[in-house]
């Protein structure tokens, strides 16, 4: 059983079921190698309202966190007004950025941060190559895709990004690496999908669903393998 070994706690709190961590919720324990109390609470998932974009949209863009989101790109039906609508997240709140994407579009694919996002391929309407970066206040010109196509998959940061899949309108199975400037050409998904879902980061992607044009249940990894070189 783990000790309190001259540590002095003060206020009040809840003592769990257990001094030690069983990895069940409610639990206080010491962690002698930290060097500090730690509570374990696993709480059950659920989803729960949020604040409400200020222009409804579908096919946009996002990155960030829940308490730094940004929103980009999307059109707005039925009359399919393709938007440049960029829109800040708070935990909250939504707000708009202004000025919004230099190019309206939709189906395109998001990376990054509030701050530093990336916005690329979609259509404006036409399927397009252009890539935008986001500073947390204007979008900037990017390094333009080596692919034009919308419905694709994006992962990364602004610096360290993943573009793959997506539609010419052939759907495609084509990665593109983005280090902050330019995009290159890497291993392409083992199924061509597009519209699908991505996440992670460049050397740890995750590509999800989508249609080949079927309906797809199938995911794929990317990894970057790590090389070491003995002397």
């Amino acid at each position: 059983m783990a000790q309190l070994d001259e540590t002095e706690v003060t206020g009040s709190f809840y003592l769990g079921s257990s001094l030690e961590n069983t990895g069940n919720a409610g639990n206080l324990w010491y962690d002698a190698e930290k060097g500090y109390l730690v509570y374990t609470y696993h709480g059950t998932l659920s989803w729960s309202s949020g604040g409400n974009l200020g222009t409804a949209r579908i096919a946009l863009a996002g990155a960030g966190t829940q308490d730094a989101g940004l929103a980009f790109g999307g059109s707005t039906p039925p009359a399919v007004t393709v938007l440049s609508c960029t829109e800040e997240y708070n935990g909250s709140t939504w707000s708009t950025s202004s000025p919004g994407l230099s190019n309206a579009r939709v189906c395109l694919a998001g990376a990054g941060t509030q701050n530093a996002g990336l916005a690329f391929g979609g259509g404006v309407p036409a399927i397009t190559y252009l890539t935008e970066e986001y500073n947390g206040a204007t979008w900037a010109s990017g390094g333009s895709l080596g692919t034009s196509r919308n419905g694709l998959g994006g992962a990364g940061t602004q610096n360290v990004g993943l573009a793959f899949g997506g539609s010419t309108p052939t759907i495609v199975g084509c990665t593109e690496e983005y280090n902050g400037s330019t995009w290159t050409s890497c291993s392409a998904l083992g199924t061509a999908r597009a519209f699908h879902g991505g996440a992670g980061t460049q050397n740890a992607g995750l590509a999800f669903g989508g249609g080949a044009p079927t309906t797809l249940n199938t995911t794929e990894e990317i990894t970057r393998p790590v090389l070491i070189c003995n002397p």
